[in-house]
């Protein structure tokens, strides 16, 4: 895995005059998941608001696949490959888990994932199909606003606290996935606070602290008290 899919330079956005990103860099290579952690406030979510086309940077860069993406809106992102799973998931409650689904197809990418792949997927679907989705329990939703992001076909799927108000056994089975995703050749970035969660998954991790890149390296060679200085902001005693 060389070659740089997305690539995120020195990037500054905010709310009004908060600053919730102080220059962010990061690089996420094709067919890799990238989890990006931290605490609350750290600035995660912020990143994939801007990465996704619905917050503008008001400075650096973001390239996808060589291009610029400067200007872009949202919807040109999808159609460029990009597909964000929300915070909070923001289904259509009234629509069934099927058209839930279809809505995420929109823009017709081309691609393998269909409403049978996402129920191969996950099969926790598979007799829900047309329920409405307000009556899905979190975890079941979840994987609808997975699936839904996954019909776009994207190149890079965007995941924002998959883990948030859920089951510690439901976020382990909808991680579990995570895999097959990238074998399915999507290239996946996550944002999460479940730190354990998030270096089971990843081939790649960065942590932000208070808008800022703190720690980044494979898990692996990441040990438990780096990631604790970087996430809580401690800094080494001599």
């Amino acid at each position: 895995m060389t070659d740089t899919l997305l690539e995120v330079d020195a990037v500054r956005a905010g709310y009004g005059d908060f600053e919730a990103l102080h220059g962010v860099s990061a690089r996420v290579r094709e067919g890799e998941t990238l989890a990006i952690v931290g605490a609350n406030g750290a600035g995660k979510s912020t990143l994939l608001k801007v990465i996704a086309g619905v917050m503008a940077p008001t400075n650096g860069s973001i390239a996808f696949d060589g291009r610029p993406l400067k200007g872009d809106h949202a919807h040109d992102r999808v159609s460029a490959g990009i597909a964000l799973v929300p915070e909070g998931r923001r289904l259509f409650p009234s629509l069934t888990v099927r058209e839930n689904l279809l809505v995420g197809a929109y823009r017709k990418r081309s691609g393998p994932w269909t409403v049978e792949r996402v129920v191969e997927l996950f099969p926790m679907l598979a007799d829900k199909l047309d329920r409405p989705s307000a009556r899905l329990s979190g975890g079941e939703q979840q994987a609808v606003a997975i699936g839904r992001g996954l019909m776009a076909n994207p190149r890079l799927l965007l995941l924002d606290e998959v883990s948030l108000g859920l089951a510690p056994i439901v976020v382990t089975q909808l991680y579990g996935e995570l895999p097959r995703i990238g074998r399915e050749g999507t290239t996946v970035l996550v944002v999460e606070q479940d730190v354990v969660q998030a270096q089971a998954a990843a081939d790649r991790l960065v942590c932000l602290l208070t808008g800022t890149v703190s720690l980044e390296g494979r898990p692996d060679e990441i040990d438990a008290e780096q990631l604790r200085r970087a996430y809580f902001g401690i800094e080494e005693t001599s």
